[in-house]
């Protein structure tokens, strides 16, 4: 399993007015190049913009705020001066320590939050952008090798089960070992459904049962969400006839099952 890194939290501070960013971190940077230097065509190239967008957010800036921020001197692109004025130090000032505030307090909150690990880990599940449906995290319990594929056993919340058939390439390259987390990632499409399973034999070696949640019915296929315990929810695409014929209701007993072949694994 790949180590994990260390979360810290950024902010990112702007003053607004009438309802539009007034001044944020870069136009702070422009500002205070400005100050130091006395063009506005060396600030631009200091904080890395064109000439063009420097005396963009110039004006910007001097539109919104009460009184102006910036002195220009006209003379051509390359003459003249520019300084800030009086109510634009007293603004830079301000932004400056109402940003040191805010680090302070995110320093804290950091502080406060202690082993931020599990928290980086939940983040990371949280933004992984994929189609299935289906995406549960669980520690590995078991791993057994073959010849070709391996059969990986995964530990959902509440202690269930899941068992996913993968090569033994896939166990190498995404580095499982037991005790280490993964993710199983299995598509709505590939779960059946039925209402009485438990003393039923069948190959699929994921069977979980539960109450429904939700379903969502549609003309030609229905979404049947089911919970199977654990803070674990199943969610499955079946057609509406077999919805209807199933007399599937929510608050009603469910079993969803799949085969182990159409679990896919991953890691973060």
């Amino acid at each position: 399993m790949k180590g994990t890194k260390h979360l810290s939290l950024t902010g990112n501070l702007s003053f607004n007015r009438a309802e539009e960013k007034f001044l944020g971190g870069n136009q702070i940077q422009l500002l205070e190049q400005i100050g130091a230097l006395g063009s506005i065509t060396n600030a631009a190239k200091a904080v890395g913009i064109s000439y063009k967008t420097a005396w963009d957010t110039v004006n910007t800036i001097n539109n919104l705020a009460e009184k102006p921020l910036v002195d220009r001197l006209t003379g051509g692109k390359g003459g003249g001066g520019t300084s800030l004025t009086v109510e634009g130090k007293k603004v830079i000032a301000q932004f400056n320590i109402v940003q040191e505030e805010l680090r302070k307090v995110l320093d804290n909150l950091e502080n406060r939050l202690g082993d931020t690990d599990s928290l980086f880990q939940f983040l990371r599940r949280i933004s992984m952008k994929v189609s299935a449906r289906n995406t549960f995290a669980g520690t590995v319990s078991a791993i057994t090798k073959g010849a070709v594929n391996a059969e990986v056993t995964l530990t959902l919340k509440g202690g269930v089960p899941l068992v996913a058939v993968v090569t033994n390439g896939a166990i190498d390259n995404l580095g499982l070992q037991v005790g280490g987390e993964a993710f199983a990632i299995v598509k709505a499409s590939s779960v059946i459904v039925g209402t009485d399973l438990h003393d039923a034999k069948v190959s699929a070696r994921n069977v979980f049962c539960g109450t429904i949640s939700k379903i969502i019915e549609g003309p030609v296929n229905s979404e049947v969400d089911v919970e199977i315990g654990g803070g674990n929810t199943v969610s499955a695409v079946i057609t509406h006839g077999s919805s209807q014929r199933l007399e599937l209701k929510e608050g009603g007993h469910a079993c969803t099952l799949f085969k182990a072949s159409s679990v896919i694994l991953g890691v973060s």
